[in-house]
């Protein structure tokens, strides 16, 4: 009953933006700004006419701006210049107005372009031409649930998203904390404790955040501020909720934005829905004839194949009586499966390339070499390998391994990024528990955290009698969510090294070190060249004396303009 009532309500869920703050702008600032945007007074967003390394530069900021991306603009990459009146300033000034006469909708609408892609794409489905062209689209404010869930897509999109590291959330956005309230929560009459309880995660975290700043700078008197300011936000970042809205910039090629709307479409979450639906709209100002597709009626049948596999799944199960067991699991990694003759396999691939030999005849004879002369192959191949960011030869992509790992929501975001390899999650839940970090506990803020966090689990247990796939709202960073790893070992050490650096958090750092232990009981000669670092850091993210200097400069600008 109540989805039959909810399918009624499709164009109020689809309507139901996220808390956003609009642009207050000035006559002229609108006029400097709006060639560049698909609009400028939307939480969504594409780009249009700006050079690559500028595009670049404003989507990288997404992480860690407090503004509005095309604040930024403004105020950083055009005022400035048109102030100095030199030479660029006089050019991008002209450029402006020559926009404006002559408006991008009808530059970017070149007949022989988009007749070209109407006609080979969208007719005859020639799809490698999709990936030949791209463009960048924004979210001024969407959750981490909508985030997650663009972000699971692999091939074909680079997107960067604001840290929960580096920026306060804190601070509120027309009067009201930044998270989203999704309209089927007043049809379940759920409204009224849903905003109560995030508003006590919220106001949880901005006090434990206060107060853990104060005491760290008062016991670390010559910690740099940006340090004590990182070190507190990675220990209080636990008490977001999933529900939490952030900025996120994606860029991508025709092909994987064709998908991206595709499979958000028709999404069981109104937010996906409207997410999609938004994209495809700000996206047929700029490449129109890359999404001419989606409303037919093979495009229809596909979407409805792509959100109906869940439902049919759970069909599927019901039907053979299968019993659906709750499993609580610790924090940790489990070695599901791995090669064990990846080093004969690997050293072959390095041998192949360099011989006319077919690969099952090397791959016999270096499993009759002794472990000496294995060895040399590989210490001759890798004695130039000085730094983790010198990429392991593609050989190394002939051996795979499956992790089973269990962690904290916020640790797993770092890793979700690894998005080439295959990974697979369970939803998120509240199953496997929460963690309280063990700095809170030690200042005796414990009690506080987890009465936060016990009210946001009342709530979740509520809403998935009904939702389940609402309830993923009701669950904070710092809940433990289960999730497959399978990696070449390329990947494994690409990961691994990236994720252990003194710069990283402790919470996958752990996780990483721990699958590197795993790794060099099953591969002695191949894990002598990882180049984790295993040791433990009290505060993440120190650097260099001049990174620490314009660190210290960056936060000063971050806060003046707060």
């Amino acid at each position: 009953m109540l989805d039959i009532f909810c399918n009624n309500f499709k164009i109020f869920l689809m309507s139901n933006v996220p808390n956003y703050q609009k642009l207050e702008l000035t006559k002229k600032e609108k006029y400097l700004l709006e060639p560049f945007f698909t609009n400028i007074s939307k939480s969504v967003y594409a780009v249009t006419f700006l050079p690559p390394e500028v595009i670049g530069a404003l989507c990288s900021r997404s992480s860690r701006a407090k503004d509005d991306l095309r604040l930024i603009l403004l105020n950083e990459f055009i005022k400035p210049f048109l102030e100095e009146g030199d030479k660029y300033g006089k050019s991008l000034q002209s450029l402006i107005d020559f926009l404006h006469k002559n408006p991008w909708e009808l530059i970017f609408a070149n007949p022989k372009g988009r007749e070209f892609y109407i006609k080979w794409l969208a007719q005859y489905g020639d799809d490698s031409i999709a990936q030949m062209s791209g463009t960048h689209l924004i979210y001024q404010s969407l959750s981490q649930i909508a985030i997650k869930y663009f972000e699971d897509m692999r091939v074909g999109i680079a997107p960067i998203e604001k840290s929960t590291r580096y920026v306060d959330y804190s601070s509120k956005v027309n009067g009201k904390y930044r998270y989203y309230i999704d309209p089927k929560f007043k049809i379940l009459g759920l409204d009224k404790e849903y905003k109560q309880v995030m508003d006590n995660l919220f106001k949880t975290y901005t006090s434990l955040y206060v107060e853990y700043a104060e005491y760290l700078k008062k016991h670390n008197p010559n910690e740099p501020e940006y340090l004590i300011r990182t070190k507190a936000l990675d220990t209080v970042r636990g008490l977001l909720p999933l529900s939490t809205l952030s900025q996120v910039s994606f860029f991508a090629n025709g092909a994987s934005f064709e998908y991206f709307v595709a499979r958000g479409l028709d999404n069981n979450l109104g937010e996906v829905r409207w997410a999609a639906e938004e994209a495809k709209k700000e996206l047929d100002y700029v490449i129109p004839a890359f999404l001419r597709r989606i409303d037919s009626t093979g495009a229809k049948e596909y979407r409805n194949y792509l959100s109906t596999r869940s439902s049919n799944l759970k069909k599927a199960l019901k039907s053979i009586n299968w019993k659906n067991e709750v499993n609580k699991s610790k924090r940790g990694v489990k070695l599901l499966e791995y090669d064990k003759n990846a080093e004969n396999k690997i050293i072959a691939g390095l041998i192949y390339t360099e011989n006319k030999e077919e690969y099952k005849s090397i791959y016999k004879k270096v499993k009759k070499l002794s472990k000496a002369k294995k060895q040399k192959i590989l210490d001759e191949v890798l004695k130039n390998r000085k730094q983790r960011w010198y990429k392991m030869p593609r050989a190394f992509e002939n051996a795979y391994l499956r992790f089973e790992i269990t962690m904290n929501i916020a640790g797993w975001r770092d890793l979700h990024r690894h998005r080439m390899q295959t990974q697979y999650r369970e939803k998120f839940n509240i199953y496997n528990g929460f963690e309280v970090p063990k700095e809170l506990k030690k200042l005796g803020y414990e009690k506080k955290y987890v009465h936060a966090i016990e009210k946001l689990e009342n709530l979740y247990k509520k809403v998935e009698k009904v939702d389940v796939d609402l309830a993923q709202y009701c669950v904070s960073f710092s809940h433990l969510v289960k999730f497959v790893q399978y990696q070449n070992l390329r990947a494994f050490f690409w990961e691994s090294e990236l994720r252990t650096i003194a710069q990283g958090h402790p919470d996958y750092r752990k996780i990483e070190q721990e699958k590197v232990k795993i790794i060099k009981k099953k591969y002695p000669l191949l894990s002598k060249y990882i180049m984790a670092d295993m040791n433990n850091y009290e505060f993440a993210r120190r650097g260099s004396e001049e990174q620490i200097k314009a660190k210290e400069a960056e936060l000063k600008e971050q806060l003046r303009g707060k």
